[in-house]
Formats: structure tokens, C-alpha cells, sequence
């Protein structure tokens, strides 16, 4: 495990935290479409992501979630980092969308290796940053742009972290990723590919 920890993080972090990462974290292999994080539970350690994508997601009162980012290669968690630390229940749920390689750091090492490694405490503070600016991008996706604006930056976004231009999805997944019905996306979908932005196929989006 540990050439893995080193061949993602070796250029962050230094030699002695790659060798404690190495002897207390644990290593999981998850296939796509599990829960990693349900709301409401506490989270007693973080996620490292060393391949794959997850969906980080938050619920309403209806049961409805809202997609807030995405976490990819090298992306640790903003909202576990506060669940972690300050000892309270999860307020998102977190989805593999492709199979993802993880390490799991325990909850107590990650206040200790803030005061004892610098690159440890840039890692945390820079992925709060990121992950802010990521969420605050969705904010501004919502308020200011409308469905189809929204849908086609939505579709982007897949490209880019499935690395493919065939997106195997459904309109339903898509609508509760965007809140919105699959009326609305159906034909919002239609009308792309009658714009030719993109083809649909009965188990995949081709987008053009």
C-alpha cells in the first residue's frame, strides 16, 4: 500500500507522514454506486481518494438530494473534516459514481498531524478551500443559471471525471443530481439532441 500512498501523495507530503499514513490507515476498494457517508451518522475517520470519483450530495427535509461537488483523485472531504472534528452527525451522503481505491484516516491523527506536519496542515486547509469554492459554484449554478445551462454544465462535469464521452446514466439520476423531475430533464435531453449536442442511446447519453 504504501508505493500507492507515495505514488499520490509523495510530492505533498513528506517521507514520515507517508510511513504513519501507511501504518494507520486502511485501505478500501469499493465499486461504484455504494454509500460511504449516509446523513446522520457519525464519522469516525476521513476519506484520501486515490482513483475514482464519488458524489458528495445533500438531502432536504423531502428526502431530495442536491449533487454539492464531486471528489476526485488526490480530494479528501471538506464537510467529514468538520463532521470528524467536531464530533457530529453527517449532514451529506457520499456515493461512489465509479469504482474508487480509498484510504480511511482515523479521526484522532488528523488534529495530531496539524501540529506536527506542515504539509498535512496545507493538505487540510487547501482542500477546505477547494471544496468551498466548489460548493459556492453550485450555489451560483443555481441561483443564476436556468435548467438547460445548468444540465449542459452538469454533462461537462461527467466528461471530465469519466474521462468519456458516453455517459451511462439515467434521467432520473440526473434529476435528482439537479433537484428537478425527470419530466424536466427528459425533455431538456431531447431537445440537445435535436439541437445535435448530443445522441441518446437506451443505456448512455453520447454527447457530441
Amino acid at each position: 500500500m504504501i508505493q500507492e500512498i507515495k505514488t499520490h501523495y509523495g510530492s505533498l507530503f513528506e517521507p514520515a507522514l507517508i510511513e504513519e499514513i501507511n501504518q494507520v490507515a486502511t485501505f478500501m476498494d469499493v465499486p461504484d454506486g455504494q454509500d460511504l457517508i449516509r446523513p446522520g451518522q457519525y464519522i469516525k475517520s476521513m476519506p484520501l481518494l486515490l482513483s475514482g470519483s464519488i458524489k458528495i450530495m445533500r438531502p432536504d427535509s423531502d428526502g431530495d438530494e442536491l449533487l454539492l461537488y464531486h471528489l476526485e483523485k488526490g480530494d479528501t472531504c471538506a464537510m467529514t473534516m468538520t463532521c470528524c472534528l467536531g464530533n457530529t452527525k453527517s449532514e451529506i451522503h457520499a456515493v461512489t459514481e465509479t469504482p474508487v481505491k480509498l484510504l480511511m484516516i482515523p479521526i484522532g491523527k488528523m488534529e495530531e498531524w496539524s501540529s506536527k506536519y506542515k504539509t498535512w496542515r496545507n493538505f487540510v486547509f487547501s482542500s477546505y478551500h477547494e471544496r468551498m469554492m466548489e460548493m459556492l459554484e453550485s450555489i451560483d449554478n443555481i441561483a443564476f443559471n436556468n435548467m438547460d445551462e445548468r444540465l449542459e454544465k452538469y454533462l461537462e462535469d461527467k466528461i471530465s471525471i469519466l474521462n468519456s464521452k458516453h455517459i451511462y446514466t439515467t434521467h432520473k439520476d440526473i434529476a435528482s443530481d439537479l433537484h428537478t423531475s425527470r419530466v424536466v430533464i427528459s425533455r431538456l435531453l431531447k431537445r440537445m439532441e435535436n439541437d445535435n449536442k448530443i445522441r441518446l442511446h437506451r443505456s448512455f447519453i453520447e454527447v457530441m
